[in-house]
């Protein structure tokens, strides 16, 4: 799913969410600790949009905090950013080692 990663990357695994189904591909030492559901955003229902995907990248120090989410991919270009940098950016993660990476797609459905 990506080529930049500098660990293995071992864990693909789908989980269903509020709005719909993420997939998610990290290191094999980045576990979840706690996570925020991104909400359907209110600008992509007034837009019209049934659905979306975005995938994102999260930078995880060592702590377990999101220092950094960035939009990798999104369709409709833009529409679904803002709730997932939002939400992603809440996520925790095990301590470990820093300037871990995790990538997730996640997709809307209304």
């Amino acid at each position: 799913m990506r080529s930049r990663f500098a660990r293995v990357l071992v864990l693909a695994l789908l989980v269903p969410g509020l709005g719909g189904t993420f997939l998610a591909v990290a290191a094999a030492d980045t576990v979840i600790v706690s996570r925020v559901e991104p909400e359907f955003p209110r600008e992509a229902m007034l837009a019209g949009a049934a659905s979306g995907r975005v995938k994102a990248r999260m930078m995880v120090d060592a702590a377990g905090e999101v220092t950094r989410v960035e939009i990798v991919d999104a369709d409709p270009h833009r529409l679904f950013d803002r709730a997932v940098m939002r939400s992603l950016s809440q996520w925790r993660f095990n301590a470990g080692a820093d300037a871990r990476s995790y990538e997730i797609e996640i997709d809307f459905h209304r």
